[in-house]
C-alpha cells in the first residue's frame, strides 16, 4: 500500500511531471479519440445485400437513440385558420395536431388550378421567422409558381411553438433538454412531425401523395436528412448546408434539436445517408460554412453514400452541390433545388439549375396562425410535453411494499446505471499521480494533483490533511463546494478533504462551453454523439478518487460525498454503485427533473437520454443510496428555485417510503433556512 508520505515525497521532489501543456483541450482530444475508435468499426457493405441487412440495424438505433415513435397516430384534425389570396396561388394557414393535444403551425402554399399537385415540405433552420422568415418564404414562392404545393411548418418550440409568443425564440439548450430524460428527444419530435406533415400532405386533394419531396437549410437541413431517411414517402430529399460528418461536430455547438446521442456507435452519417437510397438525394452545401457542415467533410459521407446508391444501380440519384456562399438558402442554392425536384417529381428536365421566377415575400407576420396574441393559453410547448412524457414515463415507478421486490427493483436500476457508466469497473488500479505546481502563496498547505481516470483524459484532486480517520470528498461544478466557514468547520475537527475537479470541467473546460443556460453544453453534447454521457464519465472520476484513498490510507476513512447542485446527480450515481462512499451530502441539489417551465441555469451533462423511464426521477435515484445516511440540503427543482416543505414531501416520497422499508434513520432533509447547521450535523462537534 503507498503510504501519503511517497506521494507527498513524488510531488516535491519533482519526479513526475505535467505533460498536457492545454488542460482545456484534454476532454476533446479524448473524445475524438474515442470516436475515431468507433468509426473504424463502421464499414462500408462489401454489396447490396450487406447493405440491406445494416440498413435495418442503423434505422432501428437511429429511432432508439432519438425515444422511437409512438405506436399509434392520433387523427389529424387539420384547421384552415384563413387564406391569403396571391397572384399566381393562395395560401392557407392551417393547424394539424401531430400528437394528442399537440398543434403544429403550418402555412400551405397552393397554386391556383386543379391538381393534383407534387408537394414539398420545407422546414426551417434556425432562422428568426421559421415559417415565417423571408429566407423559408424565398423556396416556397418559387416552389409554388412551379407547381408545387408548399407546405411550410415551424418546429416544436420555434416560431409560432415557442414557450413566448413572440418569433425568434430558440429551441435549444436547456429548453430542450427538458425532454432528455424523458428519453423523447426534440430531434425524434421533428422527425415525427415531419412524417405527420406527410401524412397530411397525402389527405389533400389537391396533393398527388406518390410525389413527394422535403428540403431544408442549416438544422432544417439536418430535419431533411433525417426525415427522408426514416419516412420513405419523401422521393425527394434536399438538405442544405447540413451534411458533414459526425466526427466534425465534435469541437463545435451544435442545437439539441440536432443532437443524436450514441449515434457514432452504429454509423457515421454517410450511413444515414445511404438510408435515402435509392431515392433522390441532393446535397447543397456552402464553400464558407462551419466545418461540421463543410464541403471537405461533406465528401466524405457523399463519397460513401454514392457507394450505396451504386448497388441500387442508381448513382445518379444522388448529387453534391457545393456553392460559393456563406450559411444560407440563396438564390444559387434554391435554383439548384428546384432543377432537382422538377426531374424527380414533375419528370421534367435533367436536374440542372432551373431559373427562379419572380418572388415576393411578406411581412412574417401576415403568416402567423396566431395573430395578435390569440395562442391559447393551454398551448403545448416543450416544457409542458416534456412533463406530459415525464409524468407517462414515471408510471411504473411504484414503492414497493416489501424488501424483496425493493432488491429487484434496485438490482436493476444499478444495472442501467452501469450501462450509463460505461466500462464500469469496480477493481480501480490507481495510477501514478502528476503533481500540480501551485503558487506557494495560496498553497495553504495542501497538494494538488492530476490522476487519469481513463487513458488520455484526467482530473484534478486537491487534498488537506486532517486526522486521517474522516475525509469529504467534494465535487462541484462552477462553485467552490466548500465555503469559507465550511472549509473552516472541517480544518477545526481534524475533517481530511479531498477537493475533485472532474474531467471537462473547471480547468478542463474548453472555451467556449455554455450556450445558453447549458454551462456544459458543448462537453455534454460531445459525450453524448460518442454513446458516453458526460454523467457516466464523471462517475469514472469520482471511482479514481475513492480508489486513491483506499489505495493511500493506511485504514480507509470514513468518505462523505458532499456535491454542491447539479453535481448532486453524478454523485448520487456513484454513491448507488460505490459502497465506499458512507454518506452522501447534496447542498442547494435538484431533488426532480420533472418541470412545468425550461430549465434554469445548470448542466447538461448531468442528464442522460430516458432516465426517468429506466431509473426514475432523482429521488428514484437517492433511493439506491439507502440506508447509507443521505442529506438533502436546500433542495430545488431544475429552474433553481428552492422547494417549499410541502413540495419537497411530495418528491422525496419515494426515497422516504425506502429508507422506511430498510428501517433506515439515514435520510435527512434541511431546509434552507437551516442550511449552515448541515457540518454539525454531519461532522458532529
Amino acid at each position: 500500500m503507498r503510504s501519503l508520505s511517497v506521494y507527498l515525497a513524488l510531488i516535491s521532489n519533482n519526479l513526475l511531471r505535467n505533460t498536457i501543456m492545454d488542460p482545456s483541450q484534454s476532454y476533446l482530444k479524448f473524445i475524438r479519440m474515442y470516436a475515431q475508435k468507433l468509426v473504424a468499426e463502421h464499414t462500408l457493405p462489401r454489396d447490396k445485400e450487406e447493405w440491406i441487412r445494416n440498413r435495418k440495424v442503423i434505422r432501428k438505433n437511429l429511432l432508439k437513440a432519438v425515444g422511437g415513435f409512438p405506436e399509434k397516430r392520433c387523427d389529424l384534425d387539420p384547421v384552415v385558420v384563413e387564406k391569403l389570396d396571391f397572384e399566381d396561388y393562395h395560401i392557407e394557414k392551417i393547424l394539424i395536431q401531430t400528437l394528442p393535444d399537440v398543434w403544429m403551425t403550418g402555412n400551405v402554399y397552393v397554386p391556383n388550378g386543379l391538381g393534383p399537385y407534387p408537394a414539398m415540405l420545407c422546414v426551417h433552420g434556425h432562422w428568426q421567422g421559421a415559417k415565417q422568415d423571408p429566407v423559408v418564404q424565398a423556396r416556397c414562392c418559387g416552389l409554388v409558381k412551379q407547381g408545387f404545393v408548399v407546405l411550410a411548418v415551424d418546429a416544436f418550440g420555434a416560431g409560432e411553438r415557442g414557450i413566448s409568443t413572440s418569433l425568434g425564440e430558440y429551441h435549444g439548450e436547456m429548453t430542450a433538454a427538458t425532454l432528455l430524460p424523458t428519453g423523447q428527444l426534440l430531434a425524434g419530435i421533428q422527425m415525427y412531425e415531419n412524417s405527420r406533415c406527410a401524412d397530411y400532405l397525402q389527405s389533400r386533394t389537391d396533393v398527388d401523395g406518390e410525389r413527394l419531396g422535403i428540403t431544408g437549410t442549416s438544422g432544417g437541413g439536418n430535419q431533411t436528412m433525417y426525415a427522408g431517411a426514416i419516412e420513405e414517402r419523401f422521393g425527394v430529399v434536399i438538405p442544405v448546408c447540413s451534411v458533414g460528418n459526425y466526427q466534425a461536430y465534435l469541437g463545435t455547438a451544435c442545437c439539441m434539436c440536432e443532437l443524436i446521442p450514441g449515434v457514432l456507435t452504429f454509423t457515421e452519417e454517410w450511413g444515414v445517408l445511404g438510408l435515402i437510397a435509392p431515392r433522390a438525394l441532393m446535397i447543397i452545401n456552402a464553400t464558407q460554412d462551419a466545418v461540421q457542415f463543410s464541403v471537405e467533410e461533406a465528401k466524405k459521407s457523399v463519397a460513401k453514400a454514392k457507394t450505396i446508391f451504386c448497388y441500387y444501380g442508381v448513382e445518379r440519384n444522388i448529387r453534391h452541390v457545393p456553392i460559393e456562399s456563406q450559411h444560407d438558402y440563396n438564390k444559387p442554392m434554391r435554383e439548384a433545388m428546384y432543377g432537382w425536384v422538377c426531374k424527380h417529381l414533375k419528370k421534367e428536365g435533367d436536374g440542372s439549375p432551373i431559373d427562379e421566377p419572380n418572388i415576393e415575400t411578406v411581412a412574417p407576420e401576415i403568416l402567423r396562425c396566431f395573430a395578435d396574441d390569440s395562442r391559447p393559453k393551454s398551448y403545448v410547448t416543450i416544457p409542458k410535453l416534456a412533463r406530459r412524457f415525464s409524468r407517462q414515463a414515471l408510471k411504473h415507478h411504484i414503492i414497493p411494499n416489501h424488501k424483496k421486490s425493493w432488491e429487484e427493483e434496485r438490482d436493476s436500476r444499478l444495472d442501467v446505471l452501469k450501462e450509463i457508466v460505461g466500462i464500469y469497473d469496480e477493481f480501480v488500479t490507481v495510477p501514478v499521480p502528476i503533481p500540480i505546481p501551485v503558487d506557494p502563496s495560496q498553497q495553504n498547505g495542501g497538494v494538488r494533483f492530476e490522476l487519469e481516470p481513463e487513458p488520455g483524459i484526467r482530473c484534478l484532486l486537491e487534498w488537506d490533511e486532517g486526522l486521517n480517520q474522516e475525509i469529504a470528498l467534494t465535487v462541484g461544478f462552477e462553485s467552490e463546494v466548500f465555503n469559507t466557514e465550511e472549509a473552516a468547520y472541517c480544518q477545526k475537527y481534524g475533517v481530511d478533504r479531498l477537493n475533485l475537479t472532474l474531467r471537462a470541467t473547471g480547468c478542463y473546460s474548453p472555451k467556449p462551453n455554455r450556450i445558453g443556460n447549458a454551462i456544459d453544453h458543448n462537453t455534454g453534447q460531445w459525450g453524448a454523439w460518442v454513446g458516453r454521457p458526460l454523467v457516466g464519465q464523471w462517475v469514472k472520476d469520482i471511482q479514481i478518487a475513492l480508489a486513491w484513498i483506499e489505495e493511500s490510507y493506511n485504514t480507509y476513512p470514513q468518505v462523505t460525498l458532499v456535491t454542491r447542485e447539479n453535481a448532486f446527480i453524478p454523485g448520487a450515481i456513484a454513491a448507488a454503485l460505490e459502497n465506499r462512499i458512507h454518506r452522501v451530502v447534496g447542498l442547494d441539489c435538484p431533488l426532480t427533473l420533472q418541470a412545468n417551465d425550461r430549465y434554469g441555469i445548470g448542466s447538461l451533462g448531468v442528464l442522460f437520454p430516458g432516465m426517468l423511464q429506466m431509473v426514475g426521477d432523482i429521488d428514484h435515484l437517492c433511493a439506491l443510496i439507502s440506508p447509507r445516511p443521505l442529506c438533502l440540503v436546500a433542495g430545488k427543482n431544475m429552474q433553481g428555485e428552492q422547494l417549499t416543505d410541502t413540495i419537497l414531501d411530495k418528491t422525496l416520497k419515494y426515497v422516504s417510503a425506502i429508507y422506511e422499508l430498510n428501517n433506515s434513520e439515514g435520510l435527512s432533509i434541511i431546509s434552507a433556512e437551516n442550511k449552515k447547521k448541515w457540518p454539525q450535523q454531519i461532522f458532529g462537534t
